[in-house]
C-alpha cells in the first residue's frame, strides 16, 4: 500500500488529505467516498510520517503470521457460485450458500460480508472490491466482465479455470523443489554435526602437533568454535536476517526491485530461467483469458500485470498500456519490454492484423507454459551437478582438514 496527497476543493477552499491506498486511482475513489460533497482535483504518491511507518510495521508483521487463503479453497467457492448461478440461483443467494458452506473461516467472514453488502444494495465488482488482495486482480476483472455482461457464472468458471492452472504450475515446481531442498538440508544438518561431535575429539590431537595445521583443518576448528562456543547466537542472527531481509522485500518497493532484477540476471542458474517462464506464462495466460472473454486491450493489461510479482518484469510490463496509448501497436509495446523473443513477436503481430490476437495470445501461453514445463520435469538433471558439487565439497573439506595433519605427523615419527 503507498500514500497519496490528495487535493480536494470546496466552496473555492482547497484542503489536503493523506489517503492510504494501492494505485492513484484506488485513492482518488478512496477520497470520493470518504470525503463526499468535496471536489477531488488530483492525488500525488508522498511519503508517510514516522508515526505511519511505525503503524504500517506492526500491521504487517501481524499479516505476515495471518495464514493466507488456500487457492484450492477460493477455486472449489468461486466454482460452487459459477455453478449455483447457471442453475438460476441469484448471485446473493449462491454467496449466502458457499459462506454458510466453506470451511474456511477467513473465507467464510469474507463471504459472509460481500453477501450482507450485496442485500444491502451495493454491485458485486463493489462489495469484493475491499478483498483484491485476497481473490487478486483478475478475479475482480472477471467479476467486473460478468457483471456487465450478465453472465456471471461463465466468468467463474473462467476464472476458476485460471486460478487452476496457476496452482498446478505452483504444485509441480514444489514437488520437484522439495527433495533438491531435503537432500541440501539433509547434508548441512549431518555436516554440522560432524563438525559440532567429531572434529572435538581431534582438536586435542592437533593442539598437541604445536606446528601450523593445514587451513582445512583451520577451517574446521574454526567452525567447531562457532558452532560450540556460539551456536545460538548464529542460529538466532540467521533467523533475525532472514526476517528482516523478508520483511524489507516486502515493504520496500526499491529493495524488492534490486533483489527482484538480480534473480532474473542469467548468472543465477536456473532461478532466473523458472521466475521468467513462470511469470511470463502467468500474465500472457490471464491476458490472452480476458482479450478473449471480452474485455479491452488496454483494461486486460492493467489486470493482467498487476498478477506479476517480479517488480522489475512488472515495470517493464507497465510500460506497454502508456506505449499503446501513445498509437503505438500493441506488438511494438510488447518488443520495447525486450521481455519476448521475436518468433513470439511475429506471432502477436499477426493476431493483430488479422484479429485473431486472442488465438495468437494462446499460442503465445502454451509456449510460455512448455519452456517452464520442461524446466520443471528436467529439474533434479539440472540441480544435480550442484548437488554433487556441494557434497564432494563438504566431504572433501572435512577428510582433509582431519587427515592432513596425521599425515604429517606420520612424516613426523619416520623422521
Amino acid at each position: 500500500m503507498n500514500y497519496y496527497k490528495v487535493t480536494m476543493s470546496r466552496r473555492g477552499k482547497r484542503s489536503y488529505e493523506i489517503v492510504k491506498a494501492k494505485s492513484k486511482i484506488s485513492a482518488i475513489r478512496t477520497a470520493k467516498q470518504e470525503f463526499s460533497g468535496f471536489n477531488i482535483i488530483k492525488a500525488e504518491e508522498t511519503t508517510p510520517n514516522i508515526g505511519d511507518r511505525i503503524a504500517d510495521f506492526f500491521s504487517s508483521l501481524k499479516g505476515s503470521f495471518q495464514p493466507k487463503i488456500d487457492i484450492s479453497n477460493k477455486i472449489s467457492s468461486i466454482r460452487q457460485i459459477a455453478v449455483m448461478t447457471d442453475a438460476g440461483i441469484s448471485i446473493h443467494d449462491a454467496i449466502d450458500e458457499v459462506a454458510k458452506n466453506t470451511e474456511n473461516e477467513r473465507l467464510k467472514k469474507i463471504y459472509s460480508t460481500i453477501s450482507n453488502d450485496i442485500n444491502a444494495g451495493k454491485g458485486i465488482s463493489d462489495s469484493i472490491e475491499p478483498y483484491r488482495e485476497d481473490f487478486g486482480h483478475v478475479a475482480l476483472a472477471m467479476t467486473n466482465l460478468g457483471e456487465k455482461t450478465g453472465n456471471i457464472s461463465g466468468a467463474y468458471h473462467k476464472l476458476a479455470d485460471i486460478l487452476e492452472s496457476i496452482r498446478d504450475n505452483t504444485k509441480k515446481f514444489k514437488k520437484a523443489i522439495r527433495t533438491p531442498l531435503i537432500t541440501f538440508v539433509a547434508m548441512g544438518i549431518a555436516f554440522t554435526i560432524l563438525i559440532m561431535v567429531v572434529v572435538p575429539k581431534f582438536k586435542a590431537m592437533f593442539e598437541k602437533f604445536k606446528a601450523e595445521l593445514p587451513l582445512p583443518t583451520q577451517i574446521l576448528l574454526f567452525l567447531e568454535n562457532i558452532l560450540n562456543n556460539y551456536g545460538l547466537y548464529v542460529l538466532g542472527g540467521l533467523a533475525t536476517i532472514i526476517f528482516i531481509f523478508i520483511h524489507t522485500y516486502k515493504t520496500n518497493k526499491n529493495f524488492k526491485y534490486r533483489v527482484d532484477k538480480i534473480l532474473i540476471h542469467p548468472r543465477f542458474y536456473l532461478i532466473h530461467k523458472v521466475i521468467f517462464f513462470s511469470t511470463m506464462h502467468k500474465y500472457t495466460l490471464v491476458f490472452g483469458e480476458l482479450v478473449r472473454a471480452g474485455i479491452p486491450v488496454s483494461e486486460a493489461l492493467d489486470t493482467a500485470v498487476d498478477m506479476v510479482e517480479n517488480l522489475y518484469i512488472k515495470q517493464k510490463l507497465l510500460t506497454v498500456n502508456a506505449n499503446i496509448a501513445r498509437g503505438i501497436s500493441l506488438s511494438e509495446a510488447l518488443e520495447q519490454t525486450e521481455l519476448f523473443e521475436n518468433m513470439l513477436l511475429q506471432m502477436i503481430r499477426a493476431g493483430e492484423s488479422s484479429g485473431q490476437l486472442d488465438m495468437m495470445l494462446e499460442k503465445v501461453t502454451n509456449y510460455y507454459d512448455s519452456r517452464f514445463q520442461d524446466l520443471i520435469d528436467n529439474l533434479a538433471a539440472y540441480i544435480e551437478p550442484i548437488m554433487l558439487f556441494f557434497i564432494a565439497g563438504l566431504v572433501l573439506l572435512m577428510a582433509l582438514g582431519i587427515f592432513m595433519p596425521m599425515w604429517d605427523l606420520g612424516k613426523a615419527v619416520k623422521r
